[in-house]
């Protein structure tokens, strides 16, 4: 295929690659998506899922959004898949210099990955809302109710919910790297949620390469677009 033939060829000659990926990176993997036709936003739930996971109904209803925290976003079978495995390899190549996600699964970290931006943070990590104290997934996952530490206070998992602004360090590293890149790949990604999806406006070299299923608003300043399943593509690619 030409156009594999053109992403592989660029993948070569490029010494400072940076991958932007969402949702579609690990659907492969089994982790159900939000804006697909069999995404978590056409379920059937009492609530939208984008108010369940939003800040006032995390504040207003823990008990609720507990129940559909630990049924939906607690994909802890899933495992990599070619994709996060391929773009592990290529940063243990010295080609890839960071993996910026919108995902909060850590199949990345699983993969091997070792410079990963978590734009909407982690499942993997939670955190005691009175004392700071940190968690892993299994506090959450194995409580019943609302998870408490110790101490009395909340445990909330560290990931960003609907009103919750981004972590401003971890947007400031992956403008950085993006700054940097001789080559940007974007996969998985509707790029439609903002302000994830204006980093690409930070990318000043002319490898912009586009892998998503279906076209995005971006599409027209790509220089590459192959519209196939990520990890598809990735199986293809040698390091």
């Amino acid at each position: 295929m030409e156009k594999l033939e053109q992403l592989q060829q660029w993948i070569d000659e490029s010494k400072y690659i940076v991958f932007f990926g969402g949702a579609g990176v690990s659907t492969e993997s089994g982790v159900p998506d939000f804006r697909s036709v069999d995404g978590l936003y056409n379920q059937k739930y009492s609530e939208p899922p984008e108010t369940i996971l939003s800040h006032t109904y995390f504040m207003r209803r823990p008990e609720g959004f507990f129940r559909f925290y630990r049924d939906k976003m607690l994909p802890l079978q899933a495992r990599p898949n070619d994709a996060h495995k391929k773009l592990a390899e290529l940063e243990q190549a010295g080609k890839l210099k960071a993996v910026v996600t919108q995902n909060i699964d850590g199949l990345h970290q699983k993969a091997g990955s070792k410079e990963v931006l978590e734009l909407h943070g982690s499942v993997l990590r939670n955190y005691c809302e009175s004392c700071g104290k940190f968690y892993g997934v299994e506090a959450v996952a194995e409580s019943d109710g609302v998870p408490r530490c110790a101490c009395g206070g909340i445990i909330k998992p560290d990931v960003v919910l609907y009103e919750e602004a981004l972590d401003d360090s971890v947007m400031y590293r992956a403008v950085e790297h993006i700054r940097k890149a001789d080559m940007l790949i974007i996969g998985g990604t509707s790029l439609v949620v903002y302000p994830a999806a204006g980093l690409v406006n930070y990318y000043k070299g002319n490898k912009l390469v586009l892998i998503n299923l279906q076209p995005t608003p971006y599409d027209r300043y790509a220089d590459l677009t192959i519209n196939e399943k990520i990890g598809q593509v990735f199986r293809e690619i040698r390091v």
